[in-house]
């Protein structure tokens, strides 16, 4: 694949609207998921997943059978399928967040599949419920598609820095959310308990972390901006010292708003060598705060990795 394909330009004011809608739609998809689908540890019953064709629900138990919901970016449509042969598609194209929620949920009931969500987006600010909201109705079919591209990219760039580790890791998912893709490490370590956090948040951060991903940018659940698609890692908790360390490349530099490290996506996509660069990015802000935190290392990682971040 060329390189402008599995690295194409993705400025967020180019797709900032559709950026929106889809970020929405995917959020009726996952808590089908998140009602459905059996709690796991850290809520990872909740995210979708990377697919050949874009991003996927993966098989949700229902009754004797099972059924995928599949955001397919190819045909640009979402692809309901179902262990008992039934099957239906919704168009992906320019459509309000109820026009598609309406859609969803009748597409589901005439498959037998009947389902009830809490109707409202989440880590979203100004959130309208879904059945309302005529305000978000843009779909760019190109940039919907550069962006599972980017995200199918960073993916294989995740999943090598995933398997250099030894300990409990998380997969390479993406939470609907907060809208990004994510790997994450876990020392062994329970955390200090975060005082007055809601209960997703204790689950998330009950144990030492270190987590690494991409955002395409916009406004996070807190109401803060980032204006362009970054890669990020944070530390849960934060060491002392974390955004004061050295990491490479030279462009990623620490955010003390957001509390990570962060490298935009347009200096990886620019670069000489993209994968080598994310990579080093990854290694090297994971080997900072690991170190400042005192994980054990040498009994976590693969040996190998000491030779890409020491």
């Amino acid at each position: 694949m060329a390189r402008d394909q599995r690295w194409p330009e993705l400025h967020l004011s180019n797709w900032r609207t559709t950026r929106d809608t889809l970020h929405l739609w995917t959020q009726i998809a996952g808590k089908i998921r998140l009602v459905l689908t059996p709690r796991s540890n850290h809520w990872w019953n909740v995210p979708l997943y990377l697919s050949v064709r874009g991003l996927t629900t993966s098989p949700i138990p229902y009754r004797d059978g099972q059924f995928e919901m599949e955001f397919d970016f190819t045909r640009h449509q979402l692809s309901i399928a179902t262990t008992w042969n039934g099957s239906r598609q919704i168009a992906l194209e320019p459509q309000s967040v109820a026009e598609f929620h309406r859609r969803t949920m009748q597409a589901l009931h005439a498959l037998g599949i009947d389902v009830r969500i809490y109707a409202r987006p989440v880590e979203v600010p100004g959130a309208i419920p879904f059945p309302q909201d005529e305000q978000h109705h843009d779909y760019d079919p190109e940039y919907a598609q550069r962006f599972w591209r980017v995200l199918l990219s960073s993916t294989e760039v995740l999943h090598e820095f995933r398997c250099r580790y030894l300990g409990k890791v998380s997969p390479i998912h993406f939470f609907w959310g907060s809208f990004d893709l994510a790997v994450t490490r876990f020392s062994g370590r329970r955390a200090p308990e975060i005082p007055n956090a809601d209960a997703i948040t204790r689950e998330a951060y009950s144990h030492e972390v270190s987590s690494a991903g991409f955002w395409p940018g916009g406004v996070s659940a807190t109401g803060l901006e980032l204006g362009d698609a970054a890669f990020y890692v944070y530390m849960a908790p934060t060491p002392p010292g974390f955004g004061d360390q050295k990491v490479l490349p030279a462009q990623a530099f620490f955010d003390r708003n957001f509390g990570e490290f962060l490298l935009m996506y347009e200096d990886v996509r620019t670069s000489p060598a993209p994968e080598r660069t994310l990579m080093e990015f990854l290694q090297t802000t994971y080997a900072a705060g690991a170190n400042l935190a005192g994980w054990n290392r040498e009994e976590l990682e693969v040996r190998s990795e000491a030779q890409h971040a020491a």
